[in-house]
């Protein structure tokens, strides 16, 4: 270390799948670059804002989907002219992970399967294919939510006037049945860092950074 040591952060933020209902498939990045100085030198934070397009066409199945994040984490730190410091990739959907695995076909339905018996899709899940017979859970009681003050507030402070019986109920209509997509995510978790040395990411030979969609695509 030294005051020639330039310190990267590169964030990548994959907020969003997009469906790939029209031709153009590629990432949407919107970027935000910090700077200020510290002993070891001055700093630089990028932050990537990405919309991922999916793979698959046609509306949300509710089902689990895989996409490869790597080619667009390469590009990015090819943009930045990163050397030596560290990528974190976050996904900010409370239904969707970040995970390092092999991304290989195959493989992406076997994950899905897994997952699935894992924490079967409630009764009343809009998929067919999964959804278990008497199983139920309590997020999926939307006509019982919002339970409780607190929760009332976060909706109105997301821009859900939820004191209006109207706007209540469209609420209600517009949330999925989806308690399984949680769990699922809290285990995978929603994010990944990665060491990068040389302006490449450490990772494996097989390995990719995998957006794991788990109620979609």
């Amino acid at each position: 270390f030294g005051n020639t040591t330039t310190t990267f952060c590169l964030i990548l933020d994959s907020i969003a799948i997009k469906h790939d209902d029209d031709a153009d498939s590629t990432p949407t990045v919107t970027t935000t670059t910090t700077s200020s100085f510290i002993p070891l030198g001055p700093p630089i934070c990028q932050y990537h804002q990405v919309l991922i397009p999916t793979s698959q066409s046609g509306p949300p199945r509710q089902e689990v989907s895989v996409e490869d994040l790597t080619p667009t984490l390469i590009q990015l730190l090819q943009q930045s002219g990163m050397q030596q410091g560290t990528i974190t990739i976050i996904s900010r959907h409370t239904t969707t992970a970040i995970t390092i695995n092999e991304r290989e076909t195959r493989l992406a339905q076997d994950m899905a399967q897994f997952l699935l018996e894992l924490a079967p899709p409630d009764e009343r899940s809009t998929s067919s294919l999964q959804r278990q017979s008497g199983k139920r859970y309590y997020h999926n009681d939307i006509d019982q939510r919002p339970d409780g003050q607190e929760e009332a507030q976060r909706c109105r402070d997301n821009g859900w006037d939820i004191d209006s019986p109207d706007i209540l109920e469209a609420w209600r209509a517009q949330e999925p049945i989806n308690a399984h997509s949680h769990l699922l995510s809290m285990l995978l978790g929603s994010s990944e860092s990665i060491p990068v040395v040389n302006g490449t990411m450490v990772i494996g030979q097989w390995q990719s950074v995998l957006l794991v969609d788990l109620d979609g695509p």
